[in-house]
């Protein structure tokens, strides 16, 4: 084969080739539409989940009838960032015995307060008035008496809503001594309740099973 037949043959065969690769790039160009929005989709609700939102799941019946059981729900991880939490508001927070668990009740408790459980009535600061509380479930008959905490700066009490069933800063020192966190009972007090920044935002509305604004 001499070389006028090489190129003549070469030029034949090029042209094939291009639709070849030309059906490639278009494989290659529809896969990238789906997985850049995908990627895109994932980054963002990462993003919007660690810094902005909280999305949670309530697993118990600890804050009804105000959140049932199954009930999920968002909350915002900003609202404490120009502002302090306020009595009422309710908070999900990492669990001071485990913080692998996240919780949720109602902040009653604020830094460098003396709250006083008493007969099923809360005093603030040695108050006579009792804390008005219209939104617990029912008669609060059970471990509603003879409490005494002392908030620590910094830190927060937190009660569920249905006080006759709900693991809250009533029983979390005993919980510290029973998980072997604390020796004794001083040590363990320490574990009644939650520091500042083991908030991880203020539950703010439920979407499942029904969209509704939580009442703080």
């Amino acid at each position: 084969m001499n070389e006028q037949q090489k190129i003549e043959e070469t030029a034949v065969q090029s042209p094939e080739k291009g639709p070849e690769k030309s059906k490639a790039r278009r494989i290659f160009d529809e896969i990238m539409s789906w997985v850049v929005p995908i990627v895109l989709a994932v980054a963002l609700a990462l993003f919007l989940n660690n810094y902005i939102i909280v999305n949670a799941t309530v697993p118990t019946g600890s804050m009804e009838n105000t959140i049932m059981t199954g009930t999920r729900l968002m909350g915002s991880r900003l609202a404490y960032r120009s502002s302090e939490p306020q009595r009422g508001d309710i908070i999900v927070f990492k669990f001071p015995c485990d913080e692998s668990e996240n919780y949720i009740k109602r902040l009653i408790g604020l830094p460098g307060e003396t709250v006083e459980i008493k007969d099923g009535k809360i005093y603030i600061d040695g108050s006579t008035t009792p804390l008005e509380e219209d939104y617990l479930k029912e008669e609060w008959v059970i471990a509603n008496d003879g409490f005494v905490f002392e908030v620590p700066k910094g830190h927060y009490l937190m009660l569920g809503d249905n006080r006759n069933n709900s693991l809250d800063s009533r029983y979390w020192a005993d919980e510290a001594l029973a998980r072997g966190l604390a020796d004794d009972m001083d040590e363990a007090m320490s574990y009644s309740f939650v520091a500042r920044d083991k908030l991880l935002g203020k539950a703010m509305f439920t979407y499942y099973p029904k969209i509704s604004k939580l009442s703080h």
